[in-house]
């Protein structure tokens, strides 16, 4: 059972997703939901299934006190690193909450300090705590759209189905087709073999 940790009455969790995708954005969400808050389904949005994600999106949207969701993409990526634009996208995402929240928690180990408000990170937050789950699910949800109108411009790629992940079927078309302006350039994950050659847009 996920748990409020709530040192403070006004309290936001931020988590991300697509941190090891080979194309599309790192996205954030930040939250803040009610103490009365209770949801059996809602867990670490990488333990759900999409039907699930997507039946706990608008039940989040509602509920909440404030959300926000942010993407960092792939330019800004390659240029500052996959780490920096994670705690980028969560830092846009908690600026889109009002009221600004008095404490955050974080899921994983590495954050930047948000306008001098406090912040406690948390390993597996995404499994402990109402509201860093429910910031998975809101962030997973809206990159994962994103990428699915991605694919109606590359459909080779078929980033419906895998959303940029590293999939075996993702490299192989990254060998046959080149990448996009869509693919993170610094990752080392792209297949060595090719020369980065763009496909024109």
């Amino acid at each position: 059972m996920l748990k409020n940790l709530f040192t403070s009455s006004n309290e936001a969790g931020t988590d991300e997703a697509g941190r090891g995708c080979l194309a599309g954005p790192v996205t954030a969400a930040a939250l803040i939901l009610p103490p009365n808050f209770k949801n059996e389904i809602l867990n670490d949005s990488k333990l759900l299934s999409e039907k699930k994600r997507i039946h706990l999106k608008p039940i989040l949207e509602y509920a909440a006190i404030s959300y926000g969701v942010a993407h960092v993409f792939p330019k800004e990526i390659d240029k500052i690193n996959i780490l920096n634009a994670s705690i980028l996208a969560m830092h846009k995402a908690l600026k889109q909450l009002k009221p600004i929240p008095e404490f955050i928690i974080v899921d994983g180990n590495r954050f930047k300090p948000f306008k001098d408000i406090a912040h406690e990170c948390i390993i597996k937050g995404d499994r402990n705590y109402m509201s860093i789950a429910g910031a998975s699910v809101l962030a997973k949800t809206a990159r994962d759209l994103y990428m699915e109108k991605l694919h109606e411009e590359y459909p080779m790629y078929n980033w419906k189905q895998n959303k940029g992940y590293p999939t075996k079927e993702h490299r192989e078309a990254i060998r046959k087709y080149g990448i996009t302006k869509y693919h993170r350039k610094s990752f080392r994950q792209l297949p060595e073999e090719i020369t980065l050659k763009y496909l024109k847009s």
